[in-house]
């Protein structure tokens, strides 16, 4: 139920066709097979296999917006000061000259 409830809700987000064209694009086929197969595993009875499938192909269908979320987490009040820290922040800066423009 979730996985319908997350494709509905992206497909209301940002409308049916450019939910078809987000899925279909030639660098988001690794993640959009991967959700496809782990969802058929959850239906089919192997949940674990399945879930495991899904979190890999939504990691890779979103690693775009990895750096436009970091951005945004770093300027959180009290929460962006952890992620503003020298360590945490040069995590973040390999990613900012990625980031997707929202």
């Amino acid at each position: 139920m979730g996985n319908i409830l997350f494709i509905s809700g992206v497909s209301l987000t940002i409308g049916p066709k450019s939910t078809m064209q987000f899925f279909m694009k030639r660098q988001n086929f690794k993640g959009t097979i991967s959700f496809g197969a782990g969802f058929f595993f959850v239906i089919i009875g192997w949940p674990v296999i399945g879930m495991i499938l899904e979190a890999y192909g939504f990691i890779v269908l979103f690693s775009g917006f990895w750096p436009t979320l970091s951005v945004f987490v770093q300027r959180i009040p009290i929460l962006g000061w952890v992620f503003q820290q020298p360590f945490v922040r040069s995590i973040f800066d390999r990613y900012r000259s990625k980031r997707v423009p929202v």
